[in-house]
């Protein structure tokens, strides 16, 4: 059985305290771990998936700029687990600005697999904004080298940073994808207790998006990564205890955002197909054919798709069908005007 054993160290390494993070409440975790206990975080989580898992996983600091003495008695002790077999191979992530060709030679003596690389935006004021302390030039530089040294790499965005838009997230995800990863993680702004995002939303400086307008631009941006075939690890944030009992004030969090994005992705989708055929009258039939497993994101949560199409065009009825001559990703649909 694969699976991807997860070991938080939060602030770790971060040089930075961005706005939008407190990455204790996020891991649902206080303190960093030591070597041993990540050693039996390690054990116990084999004994749970069959006696082996396709990576280590180090999230929530910034793995690279953890002193080099810690960074390494980490790595030693998840190599272990990989020389044993047990373990495919290790993930990290990390900034940008702390990659350079030293960090990954460490990194691949070690059999680290995987890099992941928090981009958060490609506009600078953004960054500037959310306290980042690096720049888009950083993430393009770092990407480079990340797939120079042979591993693969993951970039992580976020929307609705303070001081961007929609429009600004759209151009980061259209130059996160010019940088050809092997996969993304999107991730709608959260506020958070205990951070600096949670004063400038409480002083009226910062708005956040709701989860349905977080799913709506998210809708746009899985779009041109799909475009260009480069798999979406996660959208939204992963539900916590902590998170779901209040220490997540506002903001996009909810448990089925990732739900609620594809299913606006299918709707544009569905919208092109209608408006790619002629002579649709009012009053006409509307079937849709998606892949099997995309029946309901093309409904919608409560069906919302669905009624945003019965007001856009007028139809009398509305059907859904799933199709194994459908790939994912695509819908075709057929129309049957009043006569």
């Amino acid at each position: 059985m694969s699976a991807i054993i997860p070991v938080f160290i939060p602030h770790v390494g971060c040089p930075h305290d961005c706005v939008f993070c407190n990455q204790k409440k996020i891991a649902g975790t206080l303190t960093a771990p030591t070597a041993e206990a990540v050693d039996k975080i390690i054990r116990d989580a084999l004994l749970k998936c069959g006696g082996h898992a396709e990576e280590i996983a180090f999230y929530g600091g910034s793995f690279t700029a953890i002193p080099k003495e810690q960074m390494t008695e980490y790595l030693r002790t998840a190599k272990s687990f990989v020389d044993s077999g047990s373990v495919g191979g290790i993930r990290l992530s990390t900034r940008p600005d702390s990659i350079d060709d030293d960090v990954l030679s460490t990194l691949r003596k070690y059999g680290v697999t995987t890099v992941e690389l928090g981009t958060q935006s490609m506009d600078d004021s953004v960054l500037k904004s959310s306290g980042r302390g690096h720049s888009a030039s950083d993430t393009v530089n770092a990407a480079a080298l990340v797939k120079k040294y042979g591993f693969k790499l993951i970039l992580q965005m976020m929307t609705h940073l303070p001081g961007s838009d929609d429009v600004k997230d759209i151009e980061t995800a259209r130059k996160v994808a010019s940088l050809s990863p092997d996969g993304v993680r999107i991730y709608p702004t959260v506020v958070i207790r205990d951070t600096a995002l949670e004063t400038l939303w409480k002083s009226g400086r910062y708005t956040p998006a709701t989860p349905e307008q977080a799913a709506e631009l998210g809708g746009k941006i899985i779009e041109i990564f799909k475009s260009r075939s480069i798999p979406i690890i996660r959208f939204g944030l992963n539900p916590t205890d902590d998170l779901s009992s209040g220490e997540a004030l506002c903001g996009a969090y909810h448990p089925a955002l990732g739900e609620m994005a594809i299913s606006a992705w299918y709707l544009r989708l569905c919208i092109k197909a209608i408006d790619e055929k002629e002579h649709i009258s009012e009053g006409g039939v509307l079937d849709i054919f998606v892949s099997p497993n995309r029946v309901s994101a093309m409904s919608g949560q409560k069906k919302r798709n669905k009624k945003l199409l019965f007001e856009k065009y007028g139809f009398t009825e509305i059907y859904i069908h799933g199709s194994s001559d459908i790939k994912e990703g695509s819908v075709c649909v057929r129309i049957a005007n009043k006569s």
